[in-house]
């Protein structure tokens, strides 16, 4: 008990005995990080409070906003527009995330080499990550025109008459998810790269002089040891699918008949569209549960699969 006593004491005194330039290095220090704290919290923190304070209203553009409880919840499980999306949404997601993965890495095992015009093929691989969204979209919307579209046009040139792709309900989402792989493939493309130049080469040498092949040596060498790079990229990329909208809203804009119209899209119709703003908040808020019941679904299941994590 003494010893607890003194012990105490010494820590009040040294706590007392601070110099000065301690006390102006600690000012520093919360100088520097101010404008993280000021920014985390008028751009994200207050804005989240504040949508999910909307999420309980019925909060019109015009007129007085009054509080109903968790009724728009209780009315978005009761939506069967809300159910159609959510299903698009999955099917995006579902095209999306496994195309993009695997063609990012198919693209980075030859490019992670040393070889003379590795860093050209690189670069201009990357390049559609940098381009504008919108642009892309609208660039891609022309090239799958009905009539005068590319896409159709060569085909036309093969005897083939070309389909209304962005009309047709079977195969306007597909057009979508594969834009939206070609324009973000090159992201997860360099993450991959940088992992693969990771691999200590002297694994790969005790492959060779083990007689493996390279199918062998890529599954039992190549994945184990990037796949920490691989759940990073999962996880990203699943969260980019689920907050798609510019492409649909550019290219389709939901439709046809709604086949193409995803959560994000049908967030920005109830608020914008409709001034359904509490509704749309708490269509917001049910987004941001799902993204965040995946992701610790992801993290939880990491130690089954990703090296160095059991």
């Amino acid at each position: 008990m003494q010893s607890t006593v003194v012990n105490r004491e010494a820590g009040v005194k040294k706590r007392r005995s601070r110099s000065p330039l301690d006390r102006d290095a600690n000012r520093t220090g919360w100088l520097f990080v101010a404008p993280m704290v000021l920014g985390f919290a008028l751009l994200l923190f207050i804005p989240l409070m504040m949508a999910l304070y909307m999420s309980l209203t019925d909060w019109p553009l015009l007129g007085k906003a009054s509080f109903v409880g968790l009724d728009n919840y209780q009315a978005i499980f009761s939506d069967k527009e809300f159910w159609k999306v959510l299903g698009n949404t999955l099917y995006f997601a579902a095209g999306l995330v496994p195309l993009n993965i695997g063609l990012a890495l198919l693209l980075a095992l030859p490019l992670a080499g040393k070889l003379p015009g590795m860093g050209l093929f690189r670069t201009v691989l990357f390049i559609p990550v940098m381009t504008s969204l919108i642009v892309w979209s609208i660039v891609w919307k022309y090239m799958f025109a009905t009539d005068s579209g590319f896409i159709n046009q060569l085909l036309q040139l093969l005897g083939v008459t070309g389909p209304s792709w962005l009309y047709d309900e079977s195969l306007a989402m597909p057009v979508v998810i594969i834009t939206s792989v070609l324009k973000n493939v090159g992201l997860n493309m360099v993450l991959f790269i940088a992992a693969l130049q990771q691999v200590p080469v002297h694994l790969y040498e005790a492959a060779k002089l083990d007689g493996a092949n390279k199918f062998t040596t890529f599954f039992r060498i190549t994945l184990p040891m990037i796949t920490h790079t691989l759940f990073l990229t999962i996880i990203m990329t699943i969260i980019g699918s689920f907050k798609v909208f510019g492409q649909i809203y550019v290219m389709t804009q939901g439709g046809p008949v709604g086949s193409t119209e995803v959560l994000v899209y049908y967030i920005w119709e109830k608020a914008f569209k409709l001034y359904e703003f509490g509704y749309a908040s708490a269509l917001a808020y049910v987004l941001f549960i799902i993204i965040l019941a995946l992701t610790l679904l992801q993290w939880g299941l990491r130690k089954r699969w990703v090296m160095h994590e059991g």
